[in-house]
């Protein structure tokens, strides 16, 4: 039970928070977010007129290009629509200055 405890005071110190009501809360957007891209990948597909017998390959890429906005977009309505909109803007933000690190290093290189 000590290391539930610890790894729960661990979430909390990572991501700037002090209810652990609000880490339930912050894992439950993660969830509804996760299954709602999986849930809208065969329209997102079908709207961009993807065929169902692509290459397994392709359609990974095509997954991580064409879901990946609609993933942020999802996890910032859930966020606001579980009170937790600051936490997951900041992420968001976070995020994004990940990303174009690595894009300003591939850059360089």
């Amino acid at each position: 039970m000590a290391s539930k405890s610890a790894f729960i005071n661990k979430l909390k110190q990572r991501w700037g928070i002090t209810s652990t009501f609000q880490i339930v809360l912050i894992l439950i957007v993660f969830a509804c977010t996760g299954m709602s891209v999986l849930y809208a990948e065969g329209w997102v597909y079908s709207l961009f007129g993807i065929p169902a017998g692509l290459d397994w390959h392709m359609r990974v890429l095509l997954f991580i290009l064409l879901t990946l906005p609609l993933y942020n977009v999802l996890l910032l309505f859930y966020g606001l629509l579980f009170g937790q909109f600051g936490f997951f803007w900041n992420y968001e933000k976070q995020m994004l200055r990940r990303l174009l690190r690595l894009v300003m290093r591939r850059r360089e290189v």
